[in-house]
């Protein structure tokens, strides 16, 4: 009997129907020796040398998996073929007491093939990769235990500091101060159509030049994470606009060239982790987590390939096999004469050697539908067109360009005009995508010397837009462009900070610091500025790359980083003050004559003497005070159900709630609606509030629940879908969308 393990028993059920009875696969559920919880485990007097234990919860399964080990005549390790399945598999020897010559095997993806192959090809574990896995997990310990107890002195306790976690921070906190400081201005643009004389039918046209000059200006800032770019026009006044419509209403408009060419538009290359994530916080909404989370329940399904790589290559085998389902579905003139191969531009893409793509192409998400979890079923349909499109024809367009002057006989000013479209000749690749576009401005028969005219001109006042906040996407995608963290740690990293309650998501699903994430990041970037560096962050990320090839040891790796790291904290901690960042105020403490303070606490901001302990006054910020003073508008004067006093509120872990004034005879307590305004549309009598799921996800229900169970994912604005009738919901990058998924409207 040979023992195959595994860290997932997901993975381990689908890996057992493609084995014999002559295996056994049994699963680690993960990692079954770590870092203490409560120690900080590393020895730092003798090399870093990390101090590993069995967690309560794993001496069971080691147990068992010792007596599998004990009777099979050979044990095989086939954890993922990662920095982080390649420790998985090296801490199983160790716990298991199996030989250092245990062979390890590794595939891209579960099938029966990939399986086969690799027990065809085993190896041994690859130290070299453990010791950069190790190395991360010292680097980040070393950080967390010593960082994190500064701030909990300085600030308040449960605060928590990492050296990825807290370079995202200050991307958000930086973006937001730079909204702040931006100052917008105003400008006028003139949108016009144009008509052939004598014609019908319009198309949109740019006014480009007056006189020469530049009608519209590119504007830009430099950012602390780049460099950002926001338009706007020379027309700096309504009057201006007006003499500019009134100059091309008395104009002679003349073609004075059209250039018509064939273009080609070619396919994406296909998903790494972070473009998946990108994509499906995008076009499927999902959060950075829940897209792992989904992605990793396909991989251990043996539906997609290991779903954690920097690599844009695909094998030879699975892009014949898309040639297959290219022909049979669309037709011979959509597949190509040869395979389309992604050259990795990612540097250091070493996480694995091919990108996310279907195990079987030819396994359509049509064949999948109803077998899967619809998140599943998803986000396969994602990672399947994206990949069947890496190999399809480019799409052609006929592309036609259209330039015509405009001469004020009577001001004697000189106007460029150009207008822009494009047909679709071929649709190609995009034929595997719902909801193509056939075309974009469609221009109508135009000659050189046409005499054309306005059909419609207006004038439009807009501002300078300051750089938008991050979504979890864009994140992730500023992130990967610093070399800041890898694959695997971007979505722990949101949820992290998410958690924290140092930022949080807007309606618009924008990621916003909130005050406590702003004062965390002030102190790290004022006392450790190496820690939330840019620059500083990506290059310790390629020291643990260097590590994985043996181009570099460990130890000395740590040593550089944490002497100086050291030494820094044990100075601050004497320097840095707490009363440094406490807001203190004009006031006197009732109570004892102290100076009273603004302090942070476990529930946010609160006023407190500054003699605590001794004195324990507090008191409600002025923020705190009016909020409760509009929620007690809204709920008004509640009693107690269960013994008749008085419903006061009072703030928890989760905000505000309504509490009995008999505390504690009374334990009574009560949600607090955040109410939308919005009437239930399906039973007429709730209304929508805000609300959260078991996982903390906000979420819009009927108050009448469980009577009612209507639910959305985003807000409602109280409008209705003019199309469907259904309500309309905020989205992404101020858009409003219906929430009827079969409603493609959106404005």
């Amino acid at each position: 009997m040979k023992l195959v393990i595994v860290e997932s028993p997901t993975k381990a059920k689908t890996i057992s129907k493609f084995l014999g009875k002559s295996f056994t696969v049994k699963s680690s559920y993960g990692h079954i020796r770590d870092l203490p919880k409560k120690d900080m485990g590393i020895d730092i007097e003798h090399n870093f040398t990390p101090e590993y234990v069995i967690p309560k919860e794993a001496i069971d399964r080691v147990g068992e998996l010792k007596k599998l080990a004990k009777k099979a005549d050979e044990v095989i390790l086939a954890t993922d073929e990662d920095r982080e399945g390649e420790a998985i598999s090296w801490h199983l020897v160790s716990a298991l007491d199996l030989k250092g010559n245990t062979p390890r095997i590794v595939f891209h993806e579960i099938t029966k093939s990939a399986i086969e192959k690799a027990l065809g090809s085993p190896r041994e574990i690859d130290l070299n990769l453990v010791d950069a896995q190790q190395a991360r997990r010292v680097l980040d310990r070393l950080v967390g235990y010593e960082l994190s107890p500064f701030l909990w002195k300085k600030v308040r306790r449960g605060l928590s500091a990492g050296r990825v976690q807290s370079v995202a921070l200050r991307l958000i906190s930086e973006r937001e101060r730079e909204i702040e400081k931006f100052k917008s201005e105003n400008y006028w643009t003139v949108p016009l159509e144009l008509k052939k004389i004598g014609a019908d039918e319009t198309f949109a046209t740019d006014l480009i030049e007056k006189n020469g000059d530049k009608i519209e200006q590119v504007v830009t800032l430099k950012l602390f994470a780049g460099d950002y770019k926001t338009k706007k026009t020379i027309i700096t006044d309504e009057n201006s606009a007006n003499e500019i419509i009134a100059d091309l209403k008395n104009s002679r408009i003349e073609v004075t060239d059209v250039a018509q060419k064939e273009t080609q538009r070619h396919p994406s290359p296909p998903f790494t982790t972070s473009t998946l994530q990108q994509a499906a916080i995008n076009t499927l909404g999902y959060s950075a987590k829940k897209t792992m989370i989904a992605a990793q329940k396909l991989y251990e399904g043996g539906h997609i390939t290991y779903m954690r790589t920097d690599s844009v290559n695909l094998s030879l085998e699975s892009m014949i096999s898309a040639q297959k389902v290219i022909k049979k579905k669309f037709g011979a003139n959509y597949a190509l004469e040869s395979p389309r191969f992604f050259k990795t531009r990612s540097k250091g893409a070493q996480e694995a050697h091919e990108a996310i793509r279907p195990a079987n192409p030819e396994t359509t998400p049509e064949e999948l539908k109803g077998k899967l979890p619809p998140e599943q079923a998803r986000l396969y349909k994602l990672i399947w067109e994206r990949m069947i499109a890496t190999q399809m024809a480019p799409a052609v367009f006929n592309s036609v360009k259209m330039e015509a002057k405009a001469d004020s006989a009577k001001n004697k000013n000189v106007y460029l005009l150009r207008a822009s479209g494009s047909t679709i000749k071929f649709d190609g690749f995009l034929r595997v995508f719902s909801g193509k576009k056939t075309a974009e401005n469609l221009l109508p028969p135009i000659e050189k010397t046409d005499e054309l005219e306005i059909a419609k001109i207006d004038k439009e006042e807009k501002s300078t837009t300051p750089p938008p906040r991050y979504s979890e996407a864009s994140l992730v995608k500023v992130l990967e462009e610093n070399g800041i963290g890898r694959p695997s740690t971007y979505a722990p990293t949101i949820s992290t900070i998410i958690d924290r309650k140092y930022v949080e998501r807007n309606d618009e699903k924008r990621l916003i610091p909130l005050e406590i994430g702003l004062l965390v990041n002030d102190i790290l970037v004022e006392h450790f500025p190496d820690i939330v560096d840019t620059g500083f962050t990506a290059g310790i990320e390629e020291d643990f790359d260097k590590i994985a090839e043996g181009k570099k040891d460990w130890v000395p790796v740590i040593a550089e980083f944490y002497k100086p790291f050291h030494k820094n904290i044990e100075s601050k901690a004497k320097t840095v003050k707490k009363e440094d960042y406490q807001e203190k105020l004009d006031r006197q403490c009732p109570d004892c004559g102290g100076d009273l303070i603004v302090k942070f606490g476990r529930f946010g901001k609160f006023i407190a003497c500054s003699n605590y302990p001794e004195c324990r006054y507090t008191e409600k910020t002025a923020a705190e005070k009016e909020l409760q003073e509009k929620i007690e508008k809204e709920t008004g004067t509640e009693k107690c159900e269960l013994c008749g006093a008085p419903m006061v509120i009072k703030r928890g872990k989760y905000g505000m709630f309504l509490g009995c004034s008999n505390y504690p005879n009374c334990k009574n307590i009560k949600k607090i609606e955040t109410k939308t305004g919005v009437k239930c549309p399906t039973c007429g009598v709730g209304e929508i509030v805000e609300r959260k799921s078991k996982r903390g996800r906000v979420f819009y229900g009927c108050n009448n629940y469980p009577n009612c169970k209507f639910a959305l994912w985003t807000k409602p604005t109280g409008e209705k879908c003019p199309e469907c009738g259904s309500l309309l919901t905020f989205a992404a990058k101020g858009k409003v969308k219906c929430s009827n998924k079969e409603c493609k409207f959106e404005k």
